[in-house]
């Protein structure tokens, strides 16, 4: 049985912590009052607005702080600041015993696809892939993505509809959500993280990867399994693809496309999700239908 954290009521409290790479101070205080305005109480982590190199913090810091809110009683949910990297660099040494006990609402995408893969392949708690407090800025918030996050955490259902992409693979499926970033993805592929997909519905985005470098990783997912038995792929936004000087000769969703086209299963692509102000928020590790149509395409939660 799938243990979903309780979702949030006025005046609840939730965490700002960066786990990864580090985020400008002005812009989490931003997010922040945003947050308080749905009527919750948010306390900014001391990761947030540090740097360390790349990092918002050394390691045993960022640890320090994700394991303390993770353990917080009071905290019913974690919005993290921005992805960036470094979470695979704290993920074993996570203690997710109190976490299991009494689950919370954990908030991202991107780098935090690690810990999303993490949680739910060895404990079967579902988390949610939205946007982060950099996501949250004067010219998003009143916009129908972060609102989305915002309906979420209350534990509002939903169904999201796009146009069709000549690239898809009409059909319906239901199943678990779950994936995230590709890159993330093929990082953990083969560790205690990566995520069992038979039966599932599987989730890829990613940004400002070199073309040949997305080919590599869809084939590391197609050699280690990830692909064979889905009941669906739904590919979310490639932003800012590179390109050697000799061009690849291929897009991101040409590459996706050409290595699941001997798979029958129902495919989308272009789906507003990923690395853009486009960016549902998704709940991962739960069941969904996917229906991709003549007409649009259709990822709906089925009801708890």
């Amino acid at each position: 049985m799938v243990r979903i954290p309780p979702y949030l009521k006025k005046g609840d409290l939730i965490g700002i912590t960066c786990s990864s790479s580090k985020m400008e101070l002005a812009a989490a205080e931003y997010a922040a009052e945003v947050i308080r305005g749905w009527g919750y109480r948010v306390h900014l982590g001391i990761t947030v607005g540090t740097s360390f190199h790349n990092f918002s913090a050394p390691d045993e810091l960022r640890l320090e702080e994700l394991q303390d809110m993770l353990d917080d009683p009071e905290m019913k949910a974690i919005i993290f600041g921005r992805g960036g990297y470094g979470m695979v660099c704290i993920i074993d040494k996570l203690n997710l015993k109190k976490f299991r006990k009494h689950p919370k609402w954990l908030c991202g995408y991107s780098d935090i696809t690690v810990l999303h893969s993490h949680i739910h392949e060895r404990y079967g708690i579902p988390t949610i892939h939205s946007l982060m407090c950099s996501g949250i800025t004067p010219e998003t918030v009143e916009d129908e993505y972060v609102h989305s996050l915002e309906q979420i955490l209350k534990g509002k259902n939903y169904s999201y509809h796009t146009p069709v992409h000549e690239l898809n693979r009409e059909g319906s499926a239901s199943g678990l959500l779950v994936g995230g970033n590709l890159s993330m993805l093929a990082n953990i592929s083969g560790t205690k993280s990566q995520v069992k997909t038979k039966g599932k519905i599987l989730l890829l985005e990613d940004i400002g990867e070199y073309r040949y470098n997305v080919d590599r990783m869809m084939y590391n997912l197609k050699r280690a399994g990830w692909l064979d038995e889905l009941a669906g792929l739904v590919v979310g936004a490639f932003t800012d693809g590179k390109e050697t000087q000799t061009p690849f000769g291929q897009s991101e969703y040409e590459i996706i496309h050409n290595l699941v086209k001997d798979y029958d299963y129902p495919v989308c692509f272009s789906f507003p999700i990923g690395h853009q102000p486009a960016n549902y928020a998704v709940k991962l590790g739960m069941k969904h239908h996917l229906k991709v149509g003549e007409a649009k395409t259709v990822l709906k939660l089925q009801a708890d």
